[in-house]
């Protein structure tokens, strides 16, 4: 019996009872066409996760009720902020997807010079709103207990002269430093810029430097926007995580 696993944007504790979303309903009751007593796992992105029954299916409504919490041990030691560059249509939802699946702390997408996406602030507010859904779906399928945050886009930089993260790195195939030459940062912070379709500009790349980024490469080949997100978090929990 497959069980779905689902989150849920409420608080959740052991031995409660609480009314479906109309979303997660709608996918639950009428796209799977669960019953009564199905069991669930449900997560609120706040850590571990729920075993769950459903229940008192109606018309519009059910009910789920929780049972025990499990501990889940699958974050990555590593926490890596990505500063993805808007790219266009399903190459950011792609981007962002393999991101969160493969361990991303949070992701801010940015505005840069060779940026060809444009979005005024309702377009802002619901691309967000996507982008979040993506990650939350990813979440749900990788066995996340973590929902990465997906902020609203900014200019490159003003992220690059924000960035907490001990280690910072520039995405940029024209250097030849190699990331495995550099040292693993004492508190496991690391941000990582990445550039549009048609890469950061010689000034993007200056400016991030000037900001303490390390430029680096991750090989001899050129990788689409939305891939390298995918290679530099492999290769990262390969290094310093929990990938062996």
């Amino acid at each position: 019996m497959r069980i779905p696993r689902v989150y849920i944007d409420l608080p959740l504790s052991e031995n409660t009872r609480f009314s479906l979303p109309e979303a997660t309903f709608h996918y639950l009751c009428k796209v799977l066409r669960l019953k009564s007593e199905h069991p669930l796992i449900v997560f609120n992105g706040k850590g571990g996760q729920y075993n769950a029954t459903l229940k008192q299916v109606e018309k519009r409504t059910a009910e789920v009720d929780t049972h025990g919490f499990i501990e889940l041990h699958n974050e990555s030691p590593i926490k890596v902020a990505i500063g993805q560059t808007l790219s266009r249509g399903e190459r950011m939802d792609y981007a962002i997807q393999k991101a969160v699946e493969a361990g991303v702390y949070s992701i801010q997408p940015l505005f840069s010079e060779r940026c060809e996406v444009k979005l005024n602030d309702s377009r802002i507010e619901k691309r967000v709103q996507h982008w979040q859904q993506i990650a939350i779906s990813a979440a749900e399928q990788s066995g996340r207990g973590i929902v990465p945050k997906v902020h609203s886009p900014m200019p490159l930089e003003e992220w690059t002269s924000n960035c907490n993260e001990m280690l910072k790195l520039t995405l940029h195939h024209r250097t030849k430093k190699e990331l495995t030459k550099l040292s693993k940062p004492s508190d496991n912070t690391v941000a990582v810029l990445i550039g549009p379709e048609g890469g950061l500009t010689e000034n993007e790349v200056k400016l991030s430097e000037k900001q303490g980024f390390t430029s680096i490469s991750l090989g001899p080949r050129v990788l689409r926007t939305e891939t390298a997100p995918i290679v530099i978090l492999t290769t990262l929990n390969v290094m310093w995580g929990d990938i062996s």
